[in-house]
């Protein structure tokens, strides 16, 4: 574990593309508080031990054995003199977690292997090399994906998992002494080889450009933490991966380079929550180079016009590491920085402690409506592949149907899955949906993302891997129904029942309704009685703990966020979604009460009587003096205009558009019109299982049978998290069936009125 310190590389040369914001040391309390944090990190066990550090480092030893055989082999095969088969070399390189720093025990190892140009990835990486672990017995679960857009061979050896890539280099003979780090080793490098070395160069680039790699690291291993408890660690589920959350942090070390982590840890929240996306962070500037790869730019390249959370990579080819970040996934981060930031806030007054900032969010307890897809498979193999298929294809669900329904539904992906114990080779996913926040209800509007729902499972089973016994679910459920087995332990958490609940004020309920294919209605009853409010703020609903809502995108605040939910449906339908509001028509607000001072100057909007928050206990005895307060409120504001001064740079003109071409836009899609009615089948159920063989609606026309939405599979480069390596571009299977099939009753939302709760 790091140890508090005050020395650092920061000898007056300015590193980032800005004047620091602060080049200010830690006081005492900054000491103690570093201190703090170091010590809850260790007991969260985010360290490895000793024996498993030396066992790591002998399994990357043996490794680098094994690929130097590896290429002599292949250098002999290949007809090549005796000489230059015993010159013949290659070398293990790590990146990633392992490489800066920061990983915890049982993490992988990000490992790259770079080769000469006679050594083929196709034919000898994923071929001799592949045959010759595959034949070790200290080597287990070897999984080679030689078509993933980084090409991976991932295997355990001695149980250390390992992720390693190949680079093909235009060297007849590999030096010991290879640096990675020039430009020059791209010198006519396949696609494949930039992408694998990107990783890298840069996290070698990244521990250049910190000040002081201590603070860095172990503010890192807070950041890492505190997103994995807050949900929002996923590069493929539309949030930030590991190598983001790096860069981001590498950019707080930048302005405020004699900073210790509680520091930044705080000024991490606070630059974030100011930020103003699509701005971009850099580290540095970005260099044209002089091997003519296209790098990011907004301004020249209409596709980098369409991210919406930009973090470039400082290694050239400059590149936008969070490609992935969509509209929901960037309101849901935004909130999360603004919670964490009130806080920290709260901290520096001895009104919360570290606990609160790593309470876990409380997923399956903030929606009322959950979307639950189902995969199974014939074995673990073809499980392992299903999953990563289907995985990296769930980010397109979510945003066509946003797109589908002009963004007034929006899905919240849980960014990790689950498995049922009972059921052989099964995995499962959740999203939560609501509504909008603060957009007026009309009567009777519809939103029809049957089609969405069925293009989505048409384009999964376009994988060209797919094997019978590959099936996919996607079924509504309510909050209630969530399966014990994705709570901890498969125990489902009680829900305290209120006194009187039961009771229902006539004046205060809302009838919905839900059209399905039989002639019939489902009648809902919402309750906004005072008991039903008491109810739901004791249950958790109203987030009277910190961030159990989301706010909006638009405005960060703390204040305005009302609690969205459905009318209850039967399970095999899809219900309407509204907002909750109180019987004044106000929208409840975000609680800012951070502790038992009831004197101090937070909101407390959403208790009543006085009564405070009895879900947070801060347990912190440290207070700042009064003068390092005042002088951390006097700073706020420059700090501020500092902030704002960064934002002014060669890129705030950078335009977002409200769709993502290369993704989402192709011939069916720009002329889809979303259905509002229409005869249906009637057998009344929700969504059938599927094989996924590329079920299609009858509404498609007959020469978009059998054809899946054209996405583009243009990824940035190569990052040490660009998962799933499974990742594939689609290709039609032979077997896929493109005759019609039977038509299927899909998804419909009725958004019903809540004029008499909205007033």
């Amino acid at each position: 574990m790091a140890t508090v310190g005050f020395s650092n590389r920061n000898t007056g040369q300015r590193l980032g593309i800005t004047e620091p914001i602060s080049l200010g040391g830690p006081t005492e309390y900054d000491v103690i508080k570093t201190r703090e944090l170091e010590k809850y990190l260790a007991d969260a066990e985010l360290y490895e031990s000793q024996e498993e550090a030396v066992i790591r480092e002998e399994v990357l030893g043996r490794l680098d054995q094994i690929v130097k055989i590896w290429v002599k082999t292949t250098s002999r095969a290949k007809g090549l003199n005796e000489q230059l088969v015993q010159e013949a070399n290659a070398k293990i390189f790590t990146s990633g977690s392992y490489r800066l720093g920061v990983h915890g025990p049982g993490a992988d190892i990000d490992t790259l292997c770079v080769g000469p140009r006679h050594a083929t990835r196709e034919e000898d990486f994923f071929g001799e090399l592949q045959r010759m672990l595959a034949e070790m017995p200290e080597v287990t679960e070897l999984h080679p994906v030689p078509d993933a857009y980084v090409p991976v061979m991932k295997f355990k050896f001695n149980g250390v998992s390992i992720d390693l890539l190949y680079a093909k280099l235009s060297l007849w003979v590999i030096p010991e002494d290879l640096d990675i780090s020039q430009d020059s080793i791209l010198q006519n490098a396949d696609e494949q080889t930039v992408r694998s070395l990107n990783g890298c160069r840069v996290t070698d680039q990244i521990l250049r450009l910190v000040p002081n790699i201590q603070s860095f690291r172990t503010t890192l291993r807070c950041m890492r933490f505190w997103a994995k408890r807050r949900g929002v660690y996923s590069n493929v589920a539309g949030f930030l991966g590991g190598i983001n959350w790096a860069l981001l942090v590498a950019r707080i070390c930048q302005l405020y380079p004699n900073a210790l982590p509680n520091m930044l840890v705080s000024r991490f929240f606070r630059v974030y929550t100011q930020w103003r996306w699509p701005n971009p962070v850099l580290l540095c500037a970005i260099e044209e180079g002089s091997l003519g790869l296209p790098v990011w730019d907004p301004r020249r390249n209409p596709k980098d016009r369409f991210h919406l959370m930009p973090i470039i990579t400082p290694a050239y080819p400059c590149m936008n590491s969070s490609y992935n970040v969509s509209s929901s996934t960037l309101r849901i981060m935004t909130d999360e920085f603004q919670r964490a930031n009130e806080i920290c806030e709260a901290m520096e007054m001895n009104k919360a402690d570290w606990n609160t900032l790593f309470e876990p969010y409380p997923f399956f307890d903030s929606y009322k409506n959950y979307l639950q897809i189902d995969i199974t498979a014939e074995n673990a193999d073809d499980l392992m592949n299903w999953k990563g298929w289907v995985e990296s294809r769930l980010r397109q669900l979510i945003l066509k149907i946003e797109r589908h329904t002009y963004n007034m539904l929006q899905c919240h992906p849980h960014p990790r899955d689950y498995s049922d114990k009972s059921r052989p080779f099964h995995c499962c996913y959740f999203m939560g949906l609501q509504r909008k926040q603060g957009v007026p209800v009309n009567e009777g509007e519809q939103f029809d993302i049957r089609l969405t729902v069925e293009e989505f499972k048409h384009s999964v089973g376009l994988y060209s891997l797919w094997k019978p016994g590959m099936e996919i679910t996607v079924t509504h459920i309510k909050r209630k129904n969530v399966p014990n087995f994705a709570f901890p332990g498969g125990v489902r958490p009680s829900r305290p029942k209120i006194a009187g609940e039961s009771k229902r004020n006539p004046e205060q309920k809302v009838s919905g309704s839900f059209e399905v294919d039989k002639p019939c209605e489902t009648k809902t009853v919402m309750d906004t009685t005072e008991n039903e409010r008491k109810r739901k703020r004791e249950n958790g609903d109203l987030g009277a703990n910190f961030g159990n809502t989301r706010s909006s995108p638009a405005a960060p605040s703390s204040s305005g966020v009302p609690l969205e939910s459905f009318p209850s449906v039967s399970s095999d339908t899809m219900s309407a979604v509204g907002d909750e509001r109180n019987a004044s028509g106000e929208t409840r607000k975000r609680v800012k009460n951070y502790g038992h001072d009831s004197t101090n100057s937070f909101q407390k909007n959403s208790l009543q009587n006085g009564e405070l928050d009895r879900h947070v206990i801060f347990t912190s005895p440290i207070r700042p003096s009064s003068t390092a307060t005042a002088a951390s409120n006097s700073s706020k504001e420059a700090e501020k205009l500092a902030i704002e001064k960064i934002m002014s740079g060669p890129y705030n003109a950078h335009q977002v558009f409200p769709e993502e071409p290369d993704e989402l836009v192709d011939e069916f899609y720009k002329n889809q019109v979303i259905i509002v009615g229409g005869n249906n089948n009637t057998d009344g159920s929700f969504m059938e299982s599927s094989t996924a063989k590329g079920a299609v609606s009858q509404t498609m026309t007959s020469t978009e049978k059998g054809v899946g939405p054209n996405i583009s599979m243009n990824q940035p480069w190569g990052m040490d998290e660009l998962e799933p390596a499974e990742l594939m571009p689609p290709s039609s299977r032979g077997n896929t069936s493109t005759s019609t099939p039977q038509r299927k009753p899909l998804i419909r939302l009725n958004f019903t009125s809540l004029a008499k709760n909205n007033g």
